[in-house]
C-alpha cells in the first residue's frame, strides 16, 4: 500500500489511527517524543495488529533529527501530523511555547515534504479555528474568526502555512478539525 508517517504516534489518536492503518495494510512508523503521550500506546497496537510499528523519540522542533528520519525512510508516501501541544488553558499561561512547538515542528515537516517529494499531508487541527462563531452548530462552511487562545492560532496559522505550502507545492492536504462533545 506505502509508507505512512504519524506523528504523535503515542498519542490516543496517534496510536488508534496506525491501528486502523496497519489492518490496512500499511506500513507506519511513528514519531513522538513521548512528552505528553505513552510510548507503552505501540505495544498496544502490537497486540491489536500482530505488527510492531518503529517509533523514532524524536522532538520535531529539531530539523536535523526531523530530517534524519527522512533520510533513513526515504519512501514515506504521506504523514499525518497529530503532534502538538493541546492544552488551551496552558496555552494562555504559555503562548510561546505553543507557538514554537506547535509550528516550528509543522515548517519542519513541510521542509522534509518538500525536501522528500511527499505529495500527501494530513493535519490535525481544531474546531477552535472557528473563534467563537455567529452560530451553531458550525459547518464546514462555517469562516473562521479570530482565536480565542495562543493554541487556537497556532492551528489557524498552521492551516494557512499548509494552505500555501500546498498551493505552491501541489501537495495534496487535509486539514482536520475536531470538536469536544
Amino acid at each position: 500500500m506505502g509508507k505512512i508517517l504519524v506523528t504523535g504516534g503515542c498519542g490516543y489518536i496517534g496510536s488508534h489511527t496506525i491501528v486502523d492503518l496497519v489492518e490496512n495494510g500499511y506500513e507506519v512508523i511513528s514519531v513522538d517524543n513521548n512528552s505528553r503521550s505513552h510510548p507503552g500506546m505501540l505495544a498496544g497496537v502490537e497486540r491489536i495488529t500482530g505488527k510492531k510499528v518503529k517509533n523514532y523519540k524524536v522532538d520535531l522542533c529539531n530539523f536535523d533529527d526531523t530530517f534524519a528520519i527522512f533520510q533513513e525512510n526515504t519512501d514515506i508516501d504521506g504523514i499525518i501530523h497529530f503532534a502538538a501541544y493541546k492544552s488551551v488553558g496552558e496555552s494562555v499561561e504559555k503562548p510561546l511555547m505553543y507557538f514554537d512547538n506547535n509550528l516550528n515542528s509543522l515548517i519542519n515537516l513541510l521542509k522534509c515534504v518538500q525536501e522528500f517529494n511527499i505529495t500527501r499531508f494530513v493535519f490535525s487541527s481544531s474546531c477552535t479555528v472557528y473563534g467563537n462563531p455567529d452560530s451553531i452548530p458550525v459547518t464546514e462552511k462555517t469562516g473562521t474568526k479570530p482565536a480565542e487562545s495562543p493554541y487556537g492560532a497556532t492551528k489557524q496559522m498552521g492551516e494557512e502555512i499548509i494552505r500555501e505550502f500546498a498551493r505552491s507545492e501541489g501537495t495534496q492536504a487535509i486539514l482536520l478539525r475536531y470538536f469536544n462533545p
